[in-house]
């Protein structure tokens, strides 16, 4: 993560709980060891980025939980790990997946796969 961005996090997370910052940051470290990401936080929400794409976004950073979207190519059903899958409305090829991370435990060997299959689907 670059500098800037680190500044931009600590403001993002400002208030929010340890627990909650602990999440963030585990998941943070969980895409480090995948690869190289940036992370860019935007008034409403922090995205995590490749060289190429948008892999996630942070939606939102509750009091002990985060919400985190994926866009994936296609839809994912078979999971245990997603609570929802959605179609982005006019795009026929963006599959929003809704995962609600509460524990550093929920980044398992399954979601460890889908965050891995984030980094690497092409454009």
């Amino acid at each position: 993560m670059k500098s800037g961005d680190k500044h931009l996090i600590d403001i993002a997370l400002s208030g929010k709980s340890e627990h909650t910052s602990m999440l963030f940051h585990h998941l943070i470290a969980q895409f480090e060891t995948i690869g190289k990401i940036s992370v860019e936080p935007t008034k409403t929400m922090i995205g995590i980025s490749n060289s190429h794409k948008r892999i996630a976004w942070v939606t939102q950073l509750g009091k002990n939980f985060i919400h985190v979207v994926f866009p994936f190519k296609k839809e994912y059903p078979d999971n245990l790990c997603f609570q929802k899958i959605a179609q982005v409305p006019g795009d026929a090829h963006q599959f929003n997946h809704h995962f609600r991370m509460m524990s550093s435990d929920d980044i398992n060997e399954e979601m460890t796969g889908f965050m891995k299959l984030a980094y690497t689907e092409e454009q």
